[in-house]
């Protein structure tokens, strides 16, 4: 029995015909433009770098959190194997993976002083405990070609455990295991490089540095108080940069396109799909197709990006344009991850309460908590009405892009050579957030509009087992 990511819950057919979403949502951004146009642009901040926060450590919240952290590798190692049981898929998969990246989207990064990675490789970054391992106080020097890919390649590798390898990356002695392995590489890469793994290596660090620039408070960080005011902030303009936050976008993309009734046909009509379409070749599949699709969306926001560039006589080439244009998609890349599990936390989040009151699972577990944390409390999946899901998807994918309008056009119209130039570049664009808010809308729409087919074996998302919910998917 199990509750899955974001689904509708019961079928929720469309008030009017899909088509009339998808040009109702085009005219929107279309007339954002419009009421934006022709009004004064404002210039990005060019003397800060693109690093995260280096907020203070909490004397109290900082070590908690390396205890929490301790005590879920344990409760995920030693206690019961089953994903409902155990306190550790439902803490990572729902709350630390989704639910806090939501929150510090809203109220900025937060999280600082109780990310116990963070936590643990600042604390290796000892110029005495080099000199003692290795005969040297100094760290390594970065590489300028690493950039930000451990970060990345760290990202892609979660989000393939969540999308793809989910039925076994989210047990709970795999993912504890996953958190272990990973403690321990921040410890030696802090102590190897010091700061520059802080700033570009660790992920959570540099995840929710990133979506904390949307979030309504700076907490020390740099920009302007207030909603998306540290996007002032430009990000660098390197390759694994711009990588990183286009996977932000990109994976919530893929997990609304497996969710869809045209991707379930398309893995059944495979050669062997609808008997003997082994889990391993579906993974394989899966994993080729979230990057041949990721390049080819970069393809088409780069030429994209590049054909403002041009328009607006800007100086540099396609890096330098996606990179000037990334805090505009930084917005839509939070709105999708809103929309797609904004139902999954609210109906899965309730697990927590039963979990905190045993979270290995145990039979044995000695300590009884009363009602909501013990096994008499159920989980209400019917929260709220499925329509509201729905209407609230629908008007945030609208509202991001709307707001990706707005601040696409305070870059290009202070970016242009001439004041006709800078007018010209923001069309291309227009096109990229029109064409984009009416794709968001289809795979949104396509779990309500059609039967999925049931061939498919694997689910599209993390799933957290408590009780049925019958969905499209």
């Amino acid at each position: 029995m199990r509750i899955l990511a974001h689904a509708f819950g019961k079928r929720y057919d469309l008030p009017i015909p899909l088509y009339l979403f998808l040009i109702g949502g085009a005219l929107v951004v279309i007339a954002s433009f419009v009421l934006v146009a022709g009004r004064p642009g404002r210039a990005e901040r060019t003397d800060v770098a693109d690093v995260p926060h280096r907020r203070r450590w909490s004397m109290f919240w900082s070590p908690l959190s390396f205890v929490v952290l301790a005590g879920l590798v344990a409760c995920g190692l030693f206690g019961n194997q089953d994903v409902p049981e155990n306190i550790v898929p439902t803490s990572f998969w729902v709350i630390a993976w989704i639910a806090v990246p939501l929150t510090v989207g809203v109220l900025g990064d937060w999280t600082g002083p109780v990310n116990p990675f963070g936590w643990i490789s600042r604390g290796c970054d000892s110029a005495r405990l080099r000199q003692a391992v290795f005969g040297s106080p100094d760290p390594l020097p970065w590489p300028r070609w690493l950039g930000w890919w451990p970060a990345a390649l760290l990202y892609f590798v979660v989000v393939c455990g969540e999308l793809i390898f989910n039925l076994t990356a989210t047990t709970p002695r795999n993912t504890a295991l996953g958190l272990l392995v990973y403690a321990v590489f921040c410890a030696l890469c802090g102590l190897l490089f010091g700061r520059r793994w802080f700033d570009r290596g660790e992920v959570f660090t540099v995840l929710f540095d990133t979506w904390g620039r949307l979030g309504f408070f700076r907490f020390g960080a740099p920009g302007r108080r207030g909603f998306a005011g540290g996007l002032e902030v430009p990000f660098a303009p390197a390759v694994s940069r711009i990588a990183f936050v286009l996977l932000l976008l990109f994976s919530v993309n893929f997990d609304g396109l497996l969710s869809t009734p045209q991707w379930a046909d398309l893995e059944r009509n495979l050669p062997g799909g609808d008997v003997t379409f082994h889990p391993t070749t579906q993974h394989l599949f899966r994993v080729g197709s979230f990057v041949v699709l990721a390049l080819a969306l970069t393809l088409v926001f780069g030429l994209f990006a590049f054909g403002a560039a041009r328009a607006g006589r800007h100086a540099g080439g396609v890096r330098t344009a996606v990179a000037e244009l990334l805090p505009s998609l930084l917005p839509i890349a939070y709105g999708y991850l809103l929309a797609h599990n904004l139902q999954y936390v609210m109906v899965n989040g309730q697990l927590m309460f039963p979990l905190i009151g045993n979270p290995p699972g145990s039979a044995s577990w000695p300590i009884h908590l009363p009602y909501p944390f013990n096994d008499s409390y159920e989980p209400n999946p019917r929260v709220l009405p499925l329509s509201y899901f729905w209407y609230v998807a629908v008007a945030v994918i609208i509202a991001v892009h709307v707001i990706a309008v707005v601040i696409a056009h305070r870059h290009l119209s202070t970016s242009g050579r001439d004041e006709r130039s800078a007018k010209r570049s923001e069309y291309p664009w227009l096109v990229a957030m029109v064409g984009y808010t009416m794709l968001s809308l289809w795979l949104l729409a396509q779990p309500l509009t059609k039967e999925t087919s049931t061939t498919s074996s694997l689910p599209a998302h993390p799933v957290v087992q408590t009780t049925t919910v019958t969905t499209s998917e």
